[in-house]
């Protein structure tokens, strides 16, 4: 069993990009504790709690793993970067959450590539899937095993297809000649770190490299924050009610990036009214939602992401929802609608 077998196989099950890492500590470890330890990580306890050890070895979630392999799942659309896109009356939800959650599709094509491996690969292994849920520093591996390279702006960037893919893993004990990492060929471009509207990626503790401080990054106060939103981020942040992408839509990198023809992600909600958004009820949003990753924000949440931006594109057609808003029994609604009227207001 070779690399090129897997990448092989890989492709046969739906991915665009593969490769093997060994299944060792990898030395981004040391970085990712940095992080840690700088407060970047904001309220993510998931991420700080007893998993942060689990993430040091991969062979803490298998101890017989030998090799990692690593895919990576197109997900980009032929549609317009949030950069070109101008419907002030619409909201902008980020490009990995217009179609189904891609957990599903990225574990059925890791299971079918398990199976292939097991078909070729001659005698018996152990395995284990994993997806984003499981500790593991997905990135690190997947550059070690040569899908591309860490930018700037904290993504895995691979040289001719961007950065729009899903990541996900195989852990396996047979052992397979790893790949080697790409060098990094961001130089001295920073168009990411100058575009960003919170000013989220920092210089890493040290001064050696970029970091990304989620308490200021827009994906994180629409996704991750369950509170209030600090008020001095909130012009910044936009028409965004879920997730961003600027660092990504303004990558070089990107300009030519493929788009996916899996019918699995197909788009399902690409900039919907803000207005229509204002006025959904939770049993609504569920069914409007339901099976996307649009649904981690949850209902308050959503609404506080979605009065932010009605606040923030200035439209006089925005007062009359924000007004209901501003009376919802939920408090967290009610006082960022009074906020987003304030700035209707001096707006004018």
């Amino acid at each position: 069993m070779t690399s090129e077998d897997v990448r092989r196989l890989a492709r046969d099950c739906g991915f665009e990009l593969a490769g093997v890492a060994a299944a060792a500590p990898a030395e981004d470890r040391v970085r990712y504790r940095h992080w840690l330890a700088a407060g970047f990580a904001g309220e993510m306890r998931y991420l700080t709690d007893a998993r942060a050890d689990a993430r040091d070895d991969p062979r803490n979630l298998l101890p017989s793993a030998r090799s990692v392999i690593c895919v990576g799942k197109l997900y980009n659309q032929p549609l317009p970067y949030s950069t070109n896109f101008t419907a002030a009356e619409r909201a902008w939800i980020s490009r990995y959450a217009w179609s189904a959650d891609y957990h599903a599709a990225v574990r059925r094509g890791l299971e079918r590539l398990e199976a292939a491996l097991r078909a070729a690969a001659g005698g018996p292994f152990q395995s284990r899937i994993v997806v984003d849920t499981a500790p593991l520093l997905e990135r690190s591996y997947a550059r070690l095993a040569g899908l591309g390279w860490i930018g700037k702006n904290t993504c895995l960037i691979h040289q001719g297809a961007g950065s729009w893919f899903f990541l996900g893993e195989l852990l396996v004990s047979l052992e397979i000649q790893p790949d080697a990492p790409p060098p990094d060929r961001c130089g001295t471009c920073r168009r990411c770190i100058d575009a960003c509207p919170t000013a989220a990626l920092v210089p890493a503790p040290g001064g050696e490299g970029w970091m990304l401080d989620a308490r200021r990054c827009i994906a994180y106060l629409t996704i991750e924050l369950r509170g209030a939103i600090p008020e001095e981020l909130r012009p910044a942040m936009g028409g965004h009610v879920f997730g961003c992408d600027i660092c990504q839509d303004v990558c070089p990198w990107n300009r030519r990036a493929p788009a996916t023809a899996d019918p699995a992600l197909e788009t399902r909600n690409f900039a919907p009214p803000l207005e229509k958004l204002a006025g959904i009820g939770e049993p609504e949003f569920r069914s409007l939602f339901r099976g996307t990753p649009v649904t981690r924000a949850r209902y308050f949440g959503f609404l506080r992401n979605v009065a932010v931006a009605m606040g923030n594109l200035g439209l006089a057609e925005f007062r009359r929802p924000l007004e209901r808003l501003a009376m919802s029994d939920d408090r967290m609604i009610a006082e960022h609608a009074k906020w987003a009227l304030g700035r209707l207001d001096r707006l004018g």
